[in-house]
């Protein structure tokens, strides 16, 4: 069995990320956007979207991921409340949040790094590095 720690080192090690493209959030691993980005091109992964449902405030977005392997599908959300508890995000820009979110979850999933605890810094409003 492959532990947390041999997972990551393979990950910086193939994909060329560097220390800014990843920190340590509560008890989970974050990659930035860029070190997303960085995996993905590495790996060949080519992502489409298909817009489920869009409204001023509230926006769902499937990704379908594409590698040499294998294709997956997986969807990103945003919620603009009236307060930043009634949604899951602060930004008016729910299409692009979803958007984000929806490749994050895509490529972190056709690589197998959610059961390491790694997610993607756009999931989550509260896994931004200015809020460690």
């Amino acid at each position: 069995m492959t532990s947390k720690s041999e997972i990551m080192n393979r990950l910086f090690k193939e994909n060329s990320l560097l220390e800014e493209d990843v920190f340590v959030h509560k008890n989970f691993t974050i990659i930035t956007r860029g070190g997303i980005q960085k995996i993905q091109a590495n790996n060949n992964i080519s992502v489409t979207y298909e817009v489920i449902e869009c409204s001023k405030n509230y926006c769902v977005v499937k990704a379908i991921a594409k590698s040499d392997t294998q294709t997956i599908e997986t969807f990103g959300s945003a919620l603009k409340g009236d307060t930043y508890k009634e949604g899951n995000t602060n930004s008016w820009y729910v299409m692009e949040i979803s958007e984000k979110r929806a490749l994050s979850r895509s490529i972190l999933t056709i690589c197998g790094l959610y059961q390491f605890g790694v997610f993607g810094e756009d999931e989550s409003e509260s896994f931004k590095k200015s809020n460690n």
